[in-house]
């Protein structure tokens, strides 16, 4: 039976898959993070000459939806392994920058100022 769709629980799984295959000695975060870095560009590739207008569209095409979830999945994946290498909790991570974000880059007319 799968676990329930959360961050922590996805993690388990991916550390888990990698133990029982013995591939945490490759699991170091310049590995990973090299890693992450391939599969996002194997993503990249999918939208790589296509105008805006077809991109916008990729996910009506099945096979090319099926490619660009399976890419998004590899990148996540990375990603998580990554977190949990290094040990940060990648939700909290996001909210910290979007926090960051929204100071460094207020809505116009707000009075706020986009200097950091």
């Amino acid at each position: 039976m799968t676990e329930p769709l959360d961050v922590a629980g996805l993690q388990r799984r991916l550390v888990e898959f990698a133990a029982a295959r013995d591939w945490q000695p490759y699991h170091t975060p310049k590995n990973l993070a090299a890693a992450l870095s391939v599969e996002a560009s194997e993503l990249l590739e999918i939208f790589q000459w296509l105008t805006p207008e077809e991109s916008a569209r990729v996910m009506s095409d099945p096979g090319a939806a099926h490619r660009v979830t399976d890419e998004v999945a590899d990148v996540l994946a990375y990603l998580l392994q990554l977190c949990a290498t290094l040990g940060i909790d990648p939700l909290a991570a996001l909210a910290a920058k979007i926090d960051r974000n929204e100071r460094r880059f207020p809505v116009p007319g707000s009075g706020g100022s986009a200097e950091a």
